[in-house]
């Protein structure tokens, strides 16, 4: 078992008095909190280099942190370690005769795996494992938004470069929201949205597919799954009427074409209308040497002698309550999709937003073309999607589908939505 120091939890009394010493005086930043219901206690992230100290606030007079700082006064609570496989270091530890609160792991925070080990076991400390979540559910959450049903699905998991990930900004911030691996990489989804009305069902994005040769998967840690998803829900490629891509970038495009039992390339839906930024067809078809290695032909030229894509202009309504709007940034023409219907608004946001750990305004991706663009653009959505309380579908966070995105005290989070 290997395991490093993850964050050092803290029992809080007073979590006002808590947060203005480790903010003013010491100078520290500390995360906007993330509520655990299971161990009724709001925690606290304060980032301190590769680890980090963990504000424990009761939610409940009963709660093991209440009766903590009851008996014994606020202060140390317990040391966690992060390992890579939970299930791995518990069964080591029970074959040594180790003492432990938890057999099984259950749910922590940050969507962690935990579980306890017993202080008598660890001389008086209480030690916490913790393995960080990797996006390996491919299990659908659907939604219902007035008259639309909407349904994230996944087409696996995805690696990229934790520094092109989030450009200018520094590691020791960004790889406490995601964890690197010893290549730099760090975990990500590729969640396609279906939208079914009464219009029919649509398709927003469709992961990378199936044809990347075994070099590109491996480093792109690449395991499609759509099919499978699809499947699971009753539905097949050939139940679209509409694919509709925000840019032709091979992860979100490249699962719209596969190779047939002779080795040609065809549309992977047959049935849909493949509808396209006429714009961004050019720039794909037209690439340059920065970003020749994301559009990739295979991808997307076959449609078009097939007879399958609608191109479009400008920002317009695709279909009733439908509606895409041209952000610019990461690619010339990169759009985000407005579904609106019964007053709610939700907005499939792609690599404007790609994770929740993108949700501060200067978090921009370094795969982004035109980076002061999407900055102008995110900031103005930002603010609208909280005022106006969007629903977020993120398209590339490994643990999180949708959400809200929330502001206290100046701080951003993400309030979580399960279908």
């Amino acid at each position: 078992m290997k395991a490093v120091l993850d964050h050092v939890g803290i029992a809080v009394g007073d979590l006002e008095l808590a947060t203005d010493f480790y903010k003013n005086a010491l100078g520290l930043e500390v995360e906007a909190p993330e509520e655990v219901s299971s161990q009724q206690v709001r925690t606290h992230m304060i980032p301190v280099g590769q680890a980090a100290l963990e504000l424990l606030e009761p939610t409940a007079p009963d709660s093991p942190i209440a009766r903590f700082v009851d008996k014994r006064g606020p202060g140390l609570h317990h040391v966690t370690l992060r390992v890579e496989d939970i299930r791995a270091a518990l069964a080591q530890l029970k074959e040594r005769g180790v003492r432990l609160i938890d057999a099984e792991p259950r749910p922590g925070a940050e969507g962690a795996l935990v579980a306890f080990i017993h202080p008598s076991a660890a001389h008086g400390v209480l030690i916490e494992l913790s393995q960080r979540p990797e996006p390996t559910d491919l299990r659908p959450v659907r939604i219902t938004l007035g008259g639309f049903t909407l349904t994230s699905v996944n087409d696996g998991p995805l690696r990229l470069d934790g520094g092109a990930m989030f450009g200018v900004v520094p590691r020791v911030l960004w790889e406490r929201r995601l964890r690197p691996d010893d290549r730099n990489r760090i975990p990500l989804a590729m969640r396609p949205l279906i939208v079914e009305a009464d219009w029919g069902r649509m398709l927003i994005d469709c992961g990378a597919g199936d044809k990347m040769t075994p070099r590109q998967v491996d480093i792109y840690g690449l395991n499609p799954g759509l099919d499978g998803v699809l499947d699971s829900i009753g539905l097949t490629t050939e139940s679209f009427d509409i694919a509709l891509p925000t840019h032709l970038h091979f992860d979100h495009f490249g699962g719209a074409t596969r190779r047939n039992e002779s080795g040609a390339l065809v549309p992977r839906f047959p049935r849909a209308s493949h509808l396209i930024r006429r714009a961004e067809w050019e720039d794909a078809t037209h690439p340059h040497d920065r970003n020749r290695a994301s559009y990739l032909q295979d991808d997307f030229a076959p449609l078009l002698p097939a007879g399958v894509v609608v191109f479009f202009e400008d920002d317009h309504a695709v279909r009733p309550g439908v509606r895409v709007v041209r952000t610019g940034g990461h690619t010339g023409q990169h759009q985000i999709v407005y579904l609106e219907s019964g007053g709610r608004t939700a907005v499939f946001t792609a690599d404007l937003i790609p994770t929740t750990a993108h949700i501060d305004d200067a978090w921009l991706m370094g795969y982004d073309l035109f980076p002061m663009e999407t900055l102008a653009f995110k900031k103005r959505f930002i603010r609208d999607a909280i005022d106006g309380e969007f629903l977020i579908f993120f398209e590339h966070d490994p643990v999180v589908a949708a959400g809200y995105i929330r502001e206290k005290d100046g701080r951003r989070y993400v309030e979580p939505v399960v279908g």
